[in-house]
This record gives structure tokens, C-alpha cells and sequence, in this order.
């Protein structure tokens, strides 16, 4: 009875630092707090899970496979290696990381649901049907998790599509549904379980033939979404195993997942549907038209002294400030325009980066205060009063053809609206396309200016130049009235 009543009130605490973990990471100003608290709760549920053990009833504890040496075996492997990579990972990787982690999440649903699948411990019809439903949710996760992690870190470089794909998933989501549902109402016995290695193997070959055909540019969403499939599957396997703390952190991070790709489709203006099952990426010189202008190079001084003596600069960080690890020299160069008296802001959109809040955590990481980020809608505001806009590896989510090109695939995706601002320069590496694989109309345009270049380079020449406008005592003169 102890046991129980431990394992009662552990779950009871577990549930609660969960959803208080979740509520404190919602502001990146308590986000580190709500990491510890959640983790702690984490903690507590693993630790309490070893008494399940000594709780079961004698006369069924003969089919309840217990191996302490295995169990702490798999910890220290988990527990390493995950501590080894969460503090060598570089910024850059981490959506792959996170990809990685959330596909665990998912497997480790599926390996709950494969147990209980092929122990045959459990008769009851509704039980084996929600054990089936989360082991099809939960593999999908693993599986697509797997692949949006070879996309992301450049294994596998273009999304791979045939014909009658379609109909091809089709078949194969059909034949796990099929055996899912056979499982749940079939005799237990030993010859099902072939049928639940097929099971499996189907439900995980859906996975990545879902994933293979999704263009890059799209993977903020598929993440977001097998988040929410991984909290879904450990919900279900949670109710099915009678366990408070997965059942709620389950539904937290599934409820939490399932409304952030809501926001991050609606940020592209597109549905979770037209996100899966689109060729989004496919782009032909017909379909984007014909774009006006030249591209028209500076250099990076000339670029940092017109932010100097300009009253207003708004920055719109992409991923290529990530791949060139140049927050910290972005932070540097700020802190020079602040001191002259610039008004400096950060325009943040929701699909900037390779994962949701990608710009965030990386502003954050090189101390950039939190006051400073303005989201997209309350940017947008702000553009026209600016005097330079800086766009710092950043394309898709500044390219003006998704307000005035019909024909471009991203139209009427909500984007930063730099272009409005009286002069704007972009650092870019080269002259190629951004991950959606269409032209930016916004390099062409008469108030634009490219800077070529790694931005961590640049960024340093931009800092200096500013550092050379100094005088001697090391003051910076007062702004003056930006003349772009």
C-alpha cells in the first residue's frame, strides 16, 4: 500500500512542475526556470517509476519483467549522452537536436505500445485499440522525426517525390490502420506476432514517406507537428498504462504542440494539410516571373556608418546569422549604435530559422535583452519610421513577393514588411536563393543595398568602422538624422 500511495503522490507532483515547467517557458524571461522546474518533474516521475516494481499484485507480478541493472544501465547511457550533446551542440544544430529528441519521445511511445502489443497481457478490447493507435502515432513521430533530421542537417538535400505518391502513402497508412485495428480485436496468441512486426514496420515506413516529399522551408512545421503527434502517442500510452504523469504531460505537450503548428502554418499562410501533402519548394522561372532591378553591392563600412547616423534601425535576423555564429558580433555591433544614441530593435517572424522560436533562443544565447524583440505584427508598425532596415541572412520571410506576386508560392505568407523602410542592407553570403528556392524581389528594389559576406565578418568590419567614427576619449558622437 506505500508503494502505491508514493507512486500516487509522486505522479501528483510529477503533473504538477510539468504543466508549471511548460507555463514558465511560455516567456523567455522565466524559460530557463521553466526548463528546470519541468526536468525536475521529469526526475521525480522516472525515480517513482522504479516502485511500480514492488506495487503490482503477486499474482501478476510473473508477467511484469523487471531488470533494476538494465533500467539504470539505460539511464546513465541517456542521461550521458544527452548531457554530453545538450552542452556541445552548436546553435545551429539545434533544430536537428530537437528533431532527434521529439522522434525518442515518439519511439519510446511505440516501444510502450510494442510490449503491451506483443506481451498479450491486456484483453480488453478498448485498451488494445488505444495501445494500437498510439503505437501508428508514435512511430510516424519517430520516423519523420528521423527524416526532418537528415533534411535539416543537409543529409538528404531535396525533398524526394514520384509518381502516384500519394496514392502510394495512402496504401501504406491503410495496411497500418488495417493491422492496428486486427490487433485490437484478434486472439491473443503467438501467431499475431508477425502481424505486429508488419504493424510497425508499416506505420514507420508512413513516417518517412510523409516527410521525404516536404520541402525544407516547411520543416519549422513538421517539427511543431510530430511534437504534437510524440505528446499525443505518449498520452495514449500513458491512459493505457494507467500512469497520471504521462497521461498530462502527454496532453500538455501535445496540446502545446498541435496549437504552435496551427500558429506556425497560419504565419505562412497555409494549412497543416496544404504543408503535408504540397510540392511547396518546386519553383520554375515561369512561375516566379521576371524581376526588375540589379542587385547593388557596399561595403560593410559604408553600410555600418549610415546605421551610425541613422535615428531608427529595425534587424531582421534569419538563419544564416545561425550557420555563420554571429550573434555575438551582432550583439557587439548593437551595443556601438546604442551608445551613439541609435534606436535599435529586432523584428522577429515565427518561421525565421529552421525550428520554432530558432531567432529567439539564438538572440538569447548572446544576451540580446528580451525588450528589444518586437513580433511580426507590431514590427510591421514600425517599419516605415525607420531609417535603415538590417536583414541579416534572412530571405523568404522579407521577400515583398508574397504581398504583390500572385504567382509566387509564398504569396500571401505574412512577412516582414523591411521595405518599407528608407534603406535597407542585406547580408548575405552569396547571390543564391533561400530555402524556399525562390528569388528575393526585395535584393532588386532601388532602396536596397547588398552586403557580401559571412556575417560574422561582416558584422566585425560593420563594428569596426563604427569603433573608427570614435574619438579619441572613446565617447561616441551623438546620432544626427539619418541622410540614406
Amino acid at each position: 500500500m506505500i508503494f502505491e500511495w508514493i507512486i500516487g503522490a509522486s505522479d501528483f507532483l510529477a503533473a504538477i512542475l510539468f504543466i508549471l515547467g511548460l507555463k514558465r517557458m511560455s516567456s523567455p524571461l522565466t524559460a530557463t526556470s521553466g526548463i528546470v522546474t519541468a526536468g525536475i518533474g521529469m526526475l521525480v516521475a522516472v525515480l517513482a517509476s522504479f516502485l511500480y516494481a514492488f506495487s503490482v499484485v503477486p499474482a501478476a507480478r510473473a508477467h511484469v519483467p523487471v531488470n533494476f541493472a538494465l533500467a539504470v544501465l539505460a539511464l546513465a547511457l541517456g542521461l550521458g549522452w544527452a548531457w554530453w550533446r545538450g552542452r556541445s551542440v552548436a546553435i545551429t544544430a539545434m533544430p536537428q537536436m530537437v528533431a532527434l529528441y521529439n522522434g525518442m519521445g515518439g519511439g519510446a511511445a511505440a516501444a510502450i505500445a510494442a510490449v503491451e502489443l506483443f506481451g498479450g497481457r491486456n484483453h480488453d478490447l478498448t485498451l488494445l485499440g488505444i495501445t494500437a493507435l498510439g503505437a501508428l502515432i508514435g512511430s510516424v513521430s519517430l520516423s519523420g522525426s528521423v527524416i526532418a533530421w537528415a533534411k535539416l542537417d543537409g543529409r538528404i538535400n531535396k525533398p524526394w517525390r514520384f509518381k502516384g505518391q500519394q496514392v502510394c502513402n495512402g496504401l501504406v497508412f491503410l495496411i497500418a490502420v488495417g493491422l492496428g485495428l486486427y490487433l485490437a480485436i484478434a486472439p491473443q496468441g503467438a501467431e499475431r506476432l508477425p502481424l505486429v512486426g508488419i504493424f510497425f514496420a508499416a506505420a514507420l515506413l508512413f513516417g518517412a514517406l510523409m516527410t521525404v516529399p516536404i520541402g525544407g522551408a516547411d520543416m519549422p512545421v513538421v517539427i511543431s507537428l510530430y511534437n504534437a503527434f510524440t505528446g499525443l502517442a505518449v498520452g495514449l500510452e500513458g491512459y493505457v498504462l494507467q500512469n497520471p504523469a504521462l497521461m498530462i504531460a502527454g496532453m500538455v505537450v501535445g496540446s502545446a504542440g498541435t496549437l504552435l503548428t496551427l500558429l506556425m502554418a497560419k504565419a505562412m499562410n497555409r494549412s497543416v494539410s496544404n504543408v503535408l501533402f504540397s510540392n511547396f519548394g518546386d519553383v520554375s522561372i515561369e512561375q516566379q516571373g521576371e524581376i526588375k532591378g540589379s542587385l547593388k553591392p557596399v561595403e560593410a563600412s559604408d553600410a555600418a556608418i549610415a546605421m551610425r547616423y541613422a535615428g531608427k534601425v529595425i534587424i531582421a535576423p534569419g538563419y544564416g546569422l545561425a550557420a555563420a555564429q554571429a550573434q555575438q558580433k551582432l550583439y557587439e555591433f548593437v551595443k556601438l549604435l546604442q551608445a551613439a544614441g541609435v534606436e535599435v530593435k529586432f523584428a522577429m517572424h515565427p518561421v525565421a530559422g529552421r525550428m520554432p522560436g530558432h531567432m529567439d533562443v539564438l538572440l538569447a544565447e548572446a544576451g540580446v535583452p528580451y525588450d528589444l524583440l518586437e513580433e511580426i505584427d507590431e514590427a510591421n508598425e514600425e517599419f516605415s519610421t525607420a531609417d535603415v532596415a538590417l536583414v541579416i541572412g534572412a530571405n523568404d520571410v522579407v521577400n515583398p513577393a508574397a504581398r504583390t506576386n500572385k504567382s509566387s508560392p509564398i504569396y500571401g505568407m505574412p512577412i516582414l514588411n523591411v521595405d518599407q523602410a528608407h534603406q535597407i542592407y542585406v547580408v548575405k553570403r552569396g547571390q543564391g536563393k533561400g530555402y524556399a528556392g525562390i528569388e528575393n524581389e526585395l535584393f532588386y528594389a532601388e532602396n536596397c543595398n547588398m552586403v557580401y559576406g559571412d556575417a560574422q565578418a561582416v558584422l566585425a568590419r560593420m563594428a569596426q568602422a563604427v569603433k573608427d567614427l570614435a574619438p579619441s576619449t572613446g565617447a561616441l558622437p551623438q546620432a544626427v538624422p539619418a541622410v540614406v
